[in-house]
């Protein structure tokens, strides 16, 4: 093992080599994704440790949101500093403990530090407004004002395929939010949340304003149904999240969801751009990004020249060890859901589905694959495939794409390459989804704006000043003038 590592608690970390109280914990093994090597022991954290969590972050929420704003912008700025100083481990860690390539894994690293630098700066524009009353002779003079207060203990539930941004992205709104927080990483994927929690500790916060705990689903149940926390943000699949949403109670519910993202391909589009983006953003991180191209439709006219862009483009990608430079393409979280895209491709090619290229899977390595004629009710046309797969297909009229993209039951974002400002405009009106995203695919974010789904693909907003919007509640003070 390269290491054992325990889980952070109300700003305290254990010693899973000593117990907790003399207890003996629970450990996991977390892998290699690549080889299967062993690179660390994790510490469960059971039961008595999430109450313990729940307690001291609700013993928090007062002073933590009495914390002066300066003080939330030097933690936030202080974390980004120093992963900015240990990139590279953080770097490597993603490598290994998810199979990300070398170069996906610093982008993440770099995303990461732009949401706590982004964050600090957003701190200080948490405000209000002032809004006169006198609109009708019985409010005469009187006015309000209204600002945002924190919403109270959050608790986070982030999946494996972004273990380090996507957990940025609700720890750091709360910190400038001034809510407590309770994380819980995937199982497969927490040593760079472990890591980011070692950074955390070395901040100015309240005691017990966080706490990251590895743990089942069962452990965790707390986290979804405990009246002392005000908001559950959850990252992971439809079925997961809505099954959450469900038993959450009264509490706020943030969810981020799965897809199918269509990309529509117009007749008087850049091929060549369209066909180098299509290619990076259906086969980056192993297609495991709620994000990725799934769904291509082309316009009659260019689709023959598009296929053969991207195919060629396609197999000049190198799959392999994450590690090497050269490689595009590194293998998926586990072999088990290779398998399962094997078995959804070859669902596919079954009901008359052809393999352009790709399609051959060792391990957890799977080629990245195009597809064309793939009937529309396949698990590869209507489900979200989270693997390096991508079908195409063709369309003569623009209204038939968009209603083709609309039939699906997702809805997070869309990308159109097309140079008709008319077409753009109409995609952006009749889309039903989160963002319509113009001559780019769909697996583009840029940190700081509004992200999220409609339909099964979620509810709420993140990006850093949306999520602190969800993690705020408004707060009024009516004022009533003397009157004679």
């Amino acid at each position: 093992m390269t290491q054992e590592l325990g889980f952070i608690l109300a700003s305290r970390q254990l010693q899973p080599a000593h117990g907790d109280g003399g207890r003996a914990l629970q450990h996991i093994v977390v892998t290699d994704k690549y080889d299967g090597t062993p690179l660390g022991e994790v510490a469960l954290a059971g039961p008595e440790h999430v109450e313990e969590a729940i307690a001291a972050a609700s013993a928090a929420r007062e002073p933590l949101a009495r914390t002066p704003t300066w003080r939330r912008q030097v933690a936030l700025e202080h974390v980004a500093r120093r992963l900015q100083e240990r990139s590279g481990p953080f770097a490597d860690a993603l490598t290994r403990e998810v199979g990300k390539t070398l170069l996906e894994a610093q982008i993440e690293v770099a995303r990461a530090i732009e949401v706590f630098r982004t964050a600090a700066g957003e701190a200080a524009r948490i405000g209000g407004e002032v809004q006169p009353l006198d609109m009708n002779p019985r409010s005469e003079g009187m006015w309000c004002i209204w600002r945002r207060v924190p919403l109270g203990v959050c608790s986070f539930i982030t999946p494996f395929n972004f273990p380090l941004n996507l957990a940025a992205h609700k720890i750091a709104p709360a910190i400038a939010a001034g809510c407590p927080w309770i994380l819980k990483p995937a199982l497969n994927t927490p040593l760079t949340a472990l890591m980011l929690g070692e950074l955390l500790a070395e901040c100015d916060l309240p005691r017990g304003t966080f706490s990251i705990l590895p743990c089942t689903h069962e452990t965790a149940d707390p986290l979804v149904t405990d009246e002392r926390i005000g908001l559950l943000s959850f990252t992971g699949s439809p079925a997961a999240g809505w099954a959450l949403k469900a038993r959450a109670g009264r509490k706020r519910v943030a969810l981020e969801l799965g897809g199918n993202a269509a990309c529509i391909v117009d007749a008087d589009a850049n091929l060549d751009r369209a066909a180098a983006r299509i290619t990076a953003g259906a086969f980056g991180v192993a297609g495991q990004s709620c994000i990725s191209v799934q769904r291509v439709l082309a316009h009659r006219s260019v689709y023959g020249a598009l296929r053969e862009r991207l195919v060629a483009r396609t197999l000049s990608l190198k799959v392999g060890n994450p590690r090497d430079p050269a490689t595009a393409v590194g293998p998926m979280i586990s072999v088990v859901q290779a398998q399962r895209a094997a078995d959804w491709l070859a669902e596919a090619v079954a009901g008359g589905g052809r393999v352009l290229c790709g399609g051959a899977c060792q391990g957890a390595l799977f080629e990245p694959t195009l597809v064309e004629g793939v009937p529309p009710t396949a698990k590869l046309a209507c489900e979200e495939v989270f693997a390096p797969i991508a079908i195409l297909d063709e369309f003569s009229d623009f209204d038939e794409a968009l209603r083709r993209v609309n039939a699906s039951r997702f809805g997070l974002q869309a990308g159109i390459f097309t140079g008709s400002l008319p077409h753009a405009l109409q995609a952006h009106r009749e889309l039903h989804v989160g963002a319509v995203i113009l001559n780019d695919v769909p697996t583009t974010r840029v940190d700081a704006m509004p992200y999220g789904g409609v339909k099964e693909s979620g509810a709420g907003r993140e990006g850093v000043r949306f999520a602190i919007e969800e993690m705020t509640e408004l707060r009024t003070l009516v004022f009533s003038e003397p009157r004679e």
